[in-house]
């Protein structure tokens, strides 16, 4: 059962009380990530990210990350485009000191100008990294061809130019404008009854936030660019968008449950016919990301440059007789099996059900049950999914790729 509670300042506490196990899991949601940014400042909210690890007025940042070994417990943080979140996994007798320390990070940290240009060169690193990383640029790119200018084009880790710019005073005010009472969710999950929301609404009830800064956030439009990155690769790359729904949309589940059958599995239609049938790539998938106003379902697939041509159009004959002949009765009942089988394994962890209240409560601003969710999936037809597929995979879409040959072109 989810307990929600609403401080006099506007920070929301969902608790949900798990009593047959002995860990917790405490989550601080700021709904304050890239899409919030503006060119001139991309990369913040992840840089943020890291510079709450980094010292405190009280705890410098190994005492900040001895303060969770010495505990057994774990703590971590991510950005994404729409929100950061900060969190630690404890044994239940910990859970009040974890939220101390969290609590310590989020209104005490310093942004200590010596480690702010050790964090920046950090992730400086993180991008080389990433730009090592073929497969996963190539995402970032077809975001660009689909949103260009829109800020859900920006990619979350910044670019070397604009972190270069920040400073202590640069991010105190970006903390002020965003992180406010009315942007944060606090998210707990189990064995922790409703007395420990008490302790949470000592800590976070009472503070004030700043006015967030006039930036106009135009609602995103769909576009069918192509982008191409000469890059001396041993695979290409390529990733395919077409137009997907808002989160929170009425036909989500036969979305979710059409991309399912289509590549988000081993027994789906594109990991079959592309790496198991002809031997096209190692990977291959689709998935749906959903947005405040948007959405975006990317096909993926990597082969040898020089089967390119052969992939892409395996790719698309794999859509081709997937909007004409439907899905079969088998695929619809396996793959409703699947996610509900897969929805409830991910919530025998404290961590899984933390997330997903977490992100429910900052997004949506609601909860539905297992029961609910269950029959959510249950309603899914052959033919809303026939509806969603047609609704989806126009003639239209967006095209990103990363080969060594620069000159391939899809036919």
């Amino acid at each position: 059962m989810i307990k929600k509670y609403t401080c006099q300042n506007g920070v929301r506490i969902v608790l949900e009380n798990i009593p047959t196990v002995r860990s917790v899991a405490i989550g601080l949601w700021i709904k304050a990530g890239s899409i919030n940014e503006t060119e001139s400042n991309n990369g913040i909210s992840h840089f943020l990210e890291h510079m709450f690890f980094k010292g405190t007025t009280t705890r410098n940042a190994k005492e900040i990350a001895e303060s969770f070994d010495s505990i057994g417990g774990q703590v971590n943080a991510f950005t994404s485009k729409e929100y950061t979140c900060y969190y630690a996994k404890v044994l239940d007798n910990h859970a009040s000191y974890a939220l101390n320390v969290l609590g310590d990070m989020f209104f005490n940290s310093t942004f200590d100008s010596e480690e702010l240009q050790k964090e920046r060169n950090v992730v400086f690193e993180e991008i080389k990294m990433y730009e090592d990383t073929p497969d996963d640029i190539v995402h970032d790119l077809l975001s660009r061809a689909v949103y260009e200018k829109n800020p859900l084009a920006y990619p979350i880790l910044g670019r070397e130019e604009t972190l270069a710019t920040f400073t202590t005073e640069t991010l105190k005010q970006y903390v002020h404008e965003m992180y406010t009472p009315d942007r944060l969710v606090i998210s707990v999950a189990g064995n922790v009854d409703e007395s420990f929301i008490k302790e949470v609404e000592k800590l976070f009830g009472s503070y004030e936030g700043g006015k967030p800064a006039n930036v106009q956030q135009e609602k995103p439009v769909f576009h069918y660019n192509t982008l191409k990155k000469k890059k001396e690769t041993e695979q290409a790359h390529l990733c395919l968008g077409y137009e997907g729904l808002p989160i929170g949309n009425s036909n989500a589940y036969s979305l979710i449950v059409m991309n399912n059958i289509l590549g988000g599995s081993m027994s789906s239609r594109l990991f079959q016919e592309v790496r198991e049938q002809r031997g096209l790539a190692y990977s291959v998938y689709s998935y749906h990301s959903g947005y405040q106003d948007s959405g975006l379902v990317t096909i993926y697939g990597g082969t040898g440059a020089n089967q390119m041509d052969v992939l892409f159009q395996t790719i698309q004959q794999t859509i081709d007789t997937f909007k004409r002949d439907g899905i079969t009765a088998k695929e619809l009942n396996n793959s409703k099996e699947q996610l509900k089988g897969n929805l409830m394994l991910s919530l025998e962890s404290t961590n899984s059900r933390m997330s997903r209240n977490g992100k429910n409560e900052l997004v949506l601003g609601k909860h539905r049950s297992l029961d609910e969710i269950v029959e959510l999936i249950d309603n899914v037809t052959q033919e809303s999914v026939a509806a969603i597929t047609n609704k989806v995979f126009t003639d239209q879409h967006a095209m990103a790729f990363i080969s060594p040959i620069e000159e391939w072109q899809s036919k």
